[in-house]
């Protein structure tokens, strides 16, 4: 039995993290404290508090603690938790976007240039974020025209010449593997792509007039009307970047508007003295802090895992724990990063611009975004109603995927407050069931879900927050096979199944052994189906992407003299089976375990008109 009033007495006068749990055992609320002892008692001493402070503490049942060495310590460790375990009343950005990023892959031999959402520290130069995807395509598209980096993944062995793809017929590639292009060569294109995605674009303005002017010289309209519409396109890239300051600084620019229990941060992203650009982020229970507050909260969030994350941040306010946090940016980057409040002239006219535009979003959306969460609560109070429960909070729904029980998948997918989470969805490959058994599958499942060990131990949190409704995809069948294992392992957890009709619209729920209609135009209605139908689109996707690897192994495997290894080695190479296909007998050859007659078996087998 857990006791407050004993546990606060053992707390240390330490820095640290403290964690507070409801009593189903969930994380309500993650901080950290210079002082564990003397943070943590001011929680459940008699002061007058906010309403929002007074609920969460009504809630607490128990608490934990991490001791650390240091303030910045405490700091890293409490963005990590609030990260992994979003708790309910932690300021939390509501946005889950995930911007682009170009990536030149600069510790390749041949460095390509791409659109990644997947940033990692690997010594690739990363350049965005992008706000505007179609800007961040065009921008890749013109560089393909420009300087023609390769866009393939193919592994390219220096000294070894293979045939020339498309994408070199096209004239999108310089086609290195084919010795087209020397390496030096090869590294001032490089050079010339980092240069442009910097900002720097007057170089290849210059360059393109003078190859115009000379192709019009040499009486070649055709290249020099391309190059006139190449220069027109680096022209619109110049003018979509407006001039934002009077130094070539990299900098951000944050502001904040706050209103009743709703913030808005607006970030200038500026890079050689130009805005490359802007976008505003939503803040959660955020009426009980400070702007101060705020700030050092937004941020903590914002800028982990940003690799592009500039030397100086120009804020409105100086904000709580400034030291530390300029200490857990530079951890972060490698290099000193300053915050700084400006106090005039043009950089305190930039941080006064971001602030209004955060208020003119926050007024504009609030009435749109009021109106969505209403909507998604009306349809819970609506669900909530038919089944005879409290409006559920976290509702997680199942699905099977087979094909006559080949490669059988399951899905998990999991909406809170009405709204998918998609970070919380999981896949599960079904391990013990043979043939099309659909129910064994949904058993095996649920069962893995619910016990969780193996996530808990490969570090996924997420699976400790067990769901308030579950959502079969089917009717009495599904719901007894849930029923039977949540009595197998002593929870009780409502269940549900989605009852269809034979077009597969829901029309009911089954529950209790009775089936609840639904009206077709109720807000539960149109809540239940977008449920199920994201729930049979991850299903399906996965069995897709599972059938389609199965299919490229067994077209391998059907060849004479290729095992497991040179499989790998051959997918590896060449990434696909259209370009195994492709390539010629020596190429396939001087795969890493391949010998000539293995090779002249792959070569035959898709090169045999029989």
């Amino acid at each position: 039995m857990f006791d407050i009033n004993e546990e606060l007495k053992k707390l240390p006068d330490k820095p640290g993290v403290y964690i507070m749990h409801d009593a189903p055992g969930n994380i309500i609320y993650v901080g950290k404290a210079i002082s564990l002892k003397n943070r943590v008692r001011q929680y459940f001493q008699k002061r007058v508090r906010s309403p929002k402070i007074e609920r969460m503490i009504s809630l607490i049942d128990h608490f934990e603690y991490i001791v650390v060495d240091s303030e910045v310590e405490a700091l890293v460790l409490e963005c990590n938790l609030i990260k992994e375990n979003r708790p309910k009343y932690n300021t939390m950005l509501m946005d889950d976007k995930s911007y682009p990023f170009i990536k030149v892959t600069i510790g390749e031999d041949y460095p390509r240039a791409f659109l990644t959402h997947n940033v990692k520290k690997d010594g690739s130069r990363y350049f965005g974020p992008y706000t505007d995807v179609g800007a961040a395509k065009n921008a890749l598209t013109l560089l393909d025209n420009l300087y023609g980096l390769r866009p393939c993944r193919q592994t390219i062995e220096k000294g070894v010449h293979i045939k020339p793809c498309l994408y070199h017929d096209v004239h999108k590639c310089k086609a290195p593997c084919a010795g087209l292009v020397s390496d030096e060569e090869y590294a001032a294109l490089v050079k010339n792509v980092i240069e442009f995605l910097s900002g720097n674009i007057a170089p290849v303005k210059r360059k393109l007039k003078e190859e115009m002017k000379e192709a019009s010289d040499n009486l070649e309209f055709e290249k020099a009307a391309k190059l006139r519409d190449l220069i027109a396109d680096v022209e619109r890239v110049g003018r979509s970047q407006k001039i934002t300051a009077s130094d070539e600084g990299d900098r951000d620019v944050i502001g904040i508007a706050v209103k009743d229990d709703r913030a808005v941060a607006q970030v200038f992203f500026i890079r050689k003295g130009k805005m490359t650009g802007r976008e505003h982020f939503y803040l959660t229970e955020a009426g009980d802090e400070t702007p101060e507050s705020l700030l050092g909260t937004f941020i903590k969030q914002f800028y982990t895992g940003n690799p592009n994350i500039p030397g100086v941040i120009l804020l409105p306010n100086e904000p709580d724990d400034k030291e530390a946090l300029e200490e857990f940016l530079c951890s972060l980057t490698g290099y000193k990063v300053t915050l700084k409040v400006p106090a005039r002239g043009d950089k305190e006219g930039l941080v006064r611009l971001a602030s209004d535009n955060a208020k003119m979003v926050l007024e504009k959306d609030r009435e749109r975004l009021e109106s969505e969460h209403e909507g998604a609560m009306d349809a819970l109070r609506e669900l909530a109603s038919l089944l005879d429960i409290e409006p559920p909070r976290r509702i997680e729904s199942y699905d099977i995927s087979n094909t006559s029980g080949f490669e059988s998948v399951g899905s998990m997918v999991v909406h809170e407050n009405g709204k998918p989470k998609k970070s919380d969805y999981r896949k599960f490959r079904i391990r013990t069931v043979k043939g099309p058994d659909d129910y064994a599958s949904l058993a095996e499942v649920l069962r893995r879900r619910l016990t969780h060990r193996e996530r808990i131990a490969d570090g996924d949190d997420s699976f400790s927050d067990f769901p308030d409704l579950i959502l079969m995809d089917g009717g009495r069948g599904q719901v007894n096979v849930a029923l039977e294992v949540m009595e197998e392992l002593g929870l009780d957890i409502r269940v549900c199944g989605l009852v269809k009709d034979d077009h597969h619209r829901t029309r009911g729920l089954y529950c209790d052994g009775v089936e609840v209609p639904i009206g077709l135009r109720s807000a539960a209605f149109m809540l239940i189906t977008r449920i199920q139908d994201e729930t049979h689109r991850f299903a399906i996707e996965y069995h897709r992407e599972l059938r389609s690897r199965a299919q490229t192994r067994s077209i391998l495997d059907d060849i004479p003299g290729i095992g497991p290894k040179r499989r790998r080695a051959l997918l590896k190479a060449f990434g696909s089976l259209e370009a195994l296909r492709e390539a010629d007998l020596q190429t396939i050859c001087d795969v890493e375990g391949m010998t000539e007659a293995a090779a002249t078996s792959v070569y035959e087998f898709f090169h045999d008109e029989d």
